[in-house]
């Protein structure tokens, strides 16, 4: 059977902030039946990086997340603001969560946080040749540490389930896949 897109009959915004939007629609599916209230997520966009500093080491940011109450082991990364490129969002975020700038920077893997209910990318990038420019300028809320670890660390945290982040532990498999070919 061929899979056909819904048909949007009627939408509604719920809330329009920053950070998130939700939005609720009214869909006719291809069978002919009708989804009412399907809400919707429009989230901005994120990039989230494999970072690589010039000694081999991968770049790590530790931080707490409040809505899941953890201090969690990350990716760098963050917002892409609007009309932004995704590569000029990635390495500014980096410099301003880490204070690295980075030789180079690869499109690696675009995902879909969750397809279901959400609008938004997460876009994965490697970066490599990494060195410290400059120092941390972080958001007010922003309170985080940058931490390096070799790549065997990284698939040992992997291993035992120490990135509690999913996109962030999916961009360290793309990440790692990466490395490996380039071997």
């Amino acid at each position: 059977m061929e899979i056909l897109k819904w048909q949007k009959l009627s939408s509604r915004y719920l809330v329009k902030e920053r950070w998130a939007t939700l939005r609720v629609d009214t869909c006719k599916l291809q069978n002919g039946a009708v989804k009412d209230d399907y809400y919707v997520l429009e989230y901005p966009d994120w990039a989230n990086a494999i970072a690589v500093s010039a000694d081999n080491k991968l770049i790590l940011v530790r931080q707490y997340r409040h809505a899941a109450d953890i201090i969690s082991l990350e990716v760098p990364g963050g917002v892409i603001e609007p009309g932004e490129d995704p590569e000029i969002g990635v390495r500014r975020e980096l410099l301003e969560e880490t204070g690295y700038s980075f030789e180079s920077c690869e499109l690696i893997a675009t995902l879909y946080p969750n397809p279901a209910t959400s609008t938004n990318r997460t876009f994965t990038y490697l970066l490599k040749g990494g060195v410290k420019t400059q120092e941390q300028h972080l958001d007010d809320h922003e309170i985080l540490n940058v931490e390096e670890y070799s790549i065997d660390e990284v698939k040992q945290l992997l291993m035992e389930n120490k990135i509690d982040q999913s996109l962030h532990a999916a961009a360290l498999f793309y990440g790692l896949l990466k490395l490996e070919a380039i071997k």
